[in-house]
């Protein structure tokens, strides 16, 4: 049996440490003793930004995701989206694009230079709240992967963008049209019945971790703002 060899590790503001690890060829991020990502299960990040992008028929969209991580979701986003996209991505912890430049370097390759790909250190609510506000335009798309669900917090205070206040800055963030899509390593029916009533046209698709239909299903919530 492989063993497990630490690479790097970093603290979430506010919250707990997480560990880069690697088994064999594959690369784990850990927090505490809870895997929340790794190499071996990007499916359903990927599809996070695959199945949003075909939900938007804007030939310029403007895309916010929640959540570097190792860079799954924010790859599959530039690969779909079209030439005139703008992708922001908000990431609060520092250690994770020193991670992406350096031992995750092979995953990254050249994304972070994309010219349509801009990537901050900043909390995603916030960024979420000063859409609309004169100086940031409203987006197209609001990708959210910044826990293991609705119940499942990774960082302290993030619990605020499931609840129904949360839902309603995001859904005004977003133009008419727009999508707000969250990832979850399991469901809830709770979470659908608020984004219901904020208004928004609700898909819940369920995704495999593994492209070959094996590993965990994940959660992924499509809310559509209709007016």
């Amino acid at each position: 049996m492989l063993p497990r060899e630490t690479i790097a590790t970093a603290r979430i503001p506010d919250g707990e440490e997480l560990t880069l690890v690697s088994h064999g060829r594959d690369f784990i991020i850990m927090l505490g003793r809870d895997e929340l990502m790794g190499t071996r299960m990007q499916f359903s990040e990927e599809q996070l930004a695959r199945l949003t992008l075909e939900r938007i028929d804007k030939p310029a969209p403007r895309i916010l995701i929640g959540g570097y991580g190792m860079g799954f979701t924010f790859r599959s986003a530039l690969e779909h989206a079209p030439q005139d996209a703008k992708i922001v991505v908000a990431e609060v912890v520092p250690e994770i694009l020193q991670w992406a430049e350096g031992p995750l370097a092979h995953l990254t390759g050249d994304c972070l230079k994309d010219p349509r790909g801009e990537v901050i250190l900043a909390d995603v609510a916030a960024l979420i709240d000063d859409a609309g506000d004169g100086t940031t335009p409203l987006y197209d798309g609001i990708l959210l992967d910044v826990d293991n669900g609705p119940d499942g917090i990774v960082r302290e205070g993030n619990e605020r963008l499931y609840t129904r206040t949360g839902i309603a800055r995001m859904r005004d963030a977003l133009e008419v049209g727009g999508v707000l899509a969250v990832w979850s390593a399991a469901p809830d029916h709770k979470f659908t019945g608020r984004l219901k009533d904020a208004g928004l046209m609700v898909d819940v698709q369920t995704v495999r971790a593994r492209p070959n239909n094996k590993g965990p299903h994940h959660t992924i919530w499509f809310a559509t703002r209709v007016r």
